[in-house]
């Protein structure tokens, strides 16, 4: 194990030539980065976790009912042991020779068929209230470390001269402050881990997955080799647009659908200025070639840039998500998926006539789709 540890921790793949972790070490004038201050990202995370589960109880929830969203789930289906058999062993979404046979079988028209699968689909959705909450929680968490970095990177020098986060390299102090910032933001990171498997469940689970698995092991990693001022830059620019998202949403659970419009609209701004202007004119322009210049490259380097190059793919495949949705709802005037996510149908998008052979009631749908945010329409619907 000694050996393991050595090997991982060796000072020529994390550390600048001729700079070793002795060199790093804490003392009276000066506090640096260290590893085992990672640890505290865990009982932070659990807490997070527990102040999310109070404050959506007791903060979201009563602001959801003053906002007349309900928890109603979407519309039962009508029981019916042969549909349920086929809906649980055999396919959720059955072709048209299936549909056929089950007509005959039962007695029902096929569209009549098909809705039960709808509506037996949507039971499992989660709820308005539900997605509400969950949205309000990350708004308000987001709002506010959002604002922590910018009050404090604005007294920074490394805000306003990127060049800072490279002069007296490592030999850069760790503040309380950022301190704060970094760790706090690790642990909300790890919290997403841990609740994304009990959270509401997107297409992208895959993608999200990735993204937070990368985003802890940058934060890790820039914090370990005290590549942290740079760090914050990142953090907050990729912070800027996750409030108005969540704002977004909220507003289309209520209903206020004009503000939901103008929030949407604020939020694709925000995010493909950040993710595809600012991110790499600025903050990869530092960490490729200012850094080159001052520091030079070592092992270490190389990969923390490989990093916030696969943390711009991700930004590049959303922003396109974005437009490409956002040129949907234009041209056609109307809902426009998006891929990211299921649609999630509330207890209204369904017919609630009863199956039978001749429905004359058309299926009628409110108009909304779900994505893990990002959902533009016609008149722009974002849904969760």
């Amino acid at each position: 194990m000694a050996g393991i540890l050595a090997w991982f921790w060796n000072e020529r793949f994390w550390l600048p030539h001729n700079v070793t972790w002795a060199d790093l070490k804490n003392t009276e004038e000066a506090t640096f980065p260290q590893a085992e201050d990672l640890y505290l990202a865990f009982p932070l995370a659990f807490c997070l976790f527990m102040v999310r589960l109070i404050f959506e109880r007791f903060v979201a929830k009563p602001c959801a009912i003053a906002l007349n969203i309900q928890a109603n789930g979407p519309q039962i289906a009508q029981p019916n042991a042969i549909l349920e058999k086929v809906f649980t062993a055999i396919t959720k979404h059955p072709d048209e020779k299936r549909l056929e046979g089950l007509s005959k079988q039962l007695d029902w028209d096929v569209r009549s068929i098909q809705r039960w699968f709808r509506q037996r689909c949507n039971q499992e959705k989660p709820s308005t209230l539900r997605k509400f909450c969950e949205s309000m929680w990350r708004f308000s968490f987001s709002l506010y470390v959002f604002t922590y970095g910018v009050r404090f990177l604005k007294k920074t020098p490394w805000l306003w001269n990127t060049r800072h986060c490279w002069y007296n390299y490592p030999y850069q102090p760790l503040t309380t402050d950022l301190h704060y910032y970094y760790i706090l933001e690790l642990s909300f990171y790890w919290s997403l881990m841990f609740s994304q498997f009990t959270d509401i469940k997107r297409k992208d689970f895959g993608i999200m997955f990735l993204h937070h698995l990368v985003a802890i092991f940058l934060i890790s990693f820039s914090y370990v080799n005290n590549m942290a001022r740079v760090g914050t830059l990142v953090l907050c620019l990729h912070d800027s647009a996750d409030a108005l998202l969540e704002a977004a949403k909220m507003a289309n659970y209520a209903k206020f659908q004009k503000i939901c419009d103008l929030l949407f609209v604020m939020f694709a701004m925000v995010f493909i200025t950040t993710r595809l202007g600012i991110f790499p004119l600025w903050v990869l322009h530092t960490t490729l070639f200012e850094s080159w210049e001052i520091v030079g490259p070592y092992p270490s380097w190389w990969v923390f840039n490989l990093l916030l190059l696969l943390i711009q793919g991700l930004n590049c495949f959303w922003s396109y998500l974005i437009v490409k949705i956002a040129c949907k709802a234009i041209s056609k005037g109307k809902v426009s998926k998006d891929d990211r996510s299921d649609i999630e149908s509330s207890s209204d998008e369904e017919d609630s006539e009863p199956p039978g052979k001749n429905p004359h009631t058309s299926t009628t749908t409110n108009g909304t789709s779900g994505t893990n945010g990002y959902l533009l329409t016609g008149s722009c619907s974002v849904d969760d």
